[in-house]
């Protein structure tokens, strides 16, 4: 008998796996084109960010540290501001 954890499992990653691939098409997706590329936008950032930080800590100064913090914060308001916009144009179409 097979375990139906297993199987919800297989079945969750199909339908991710199938809406990925609506995104692309032109049929109605469950997920947003929009958010799926600004997140993975953000995600590549914040990882190059963070490479900088290890390689280059032994020799920042504090205004180093402080013009990084800066940078990270400001891809951080821009990412929720953009996601506050969409939400706005969202709600006003409905």
């Amino acid at each position: 008998m097979k375990n139906k954890t297993y199987f919800l499992g297989w079945t969750n990653i199909k339908w991710v796996v199938m809406e990925i691939g609506k995104i692309y098409s032109n049929g109605e997706s469950y997920f947003s084109k929009k958010r799926i590329e600004s997140g993975i936008a953000f995600v590549t950032a914040q990882w190059g960010m963070i490479y900088f930080l290890l390689e280059k800590i032994s020799v920042m100064t504090s205004s180093d540290m402080a013009i990084w913090a800066g940078i990270e914060f400001a891809v951080s308001g821009y990412i929720i501001n953009q996601i506050q916009k969409e939400k706005k144009q969202d709600s006003t179409t409905e």
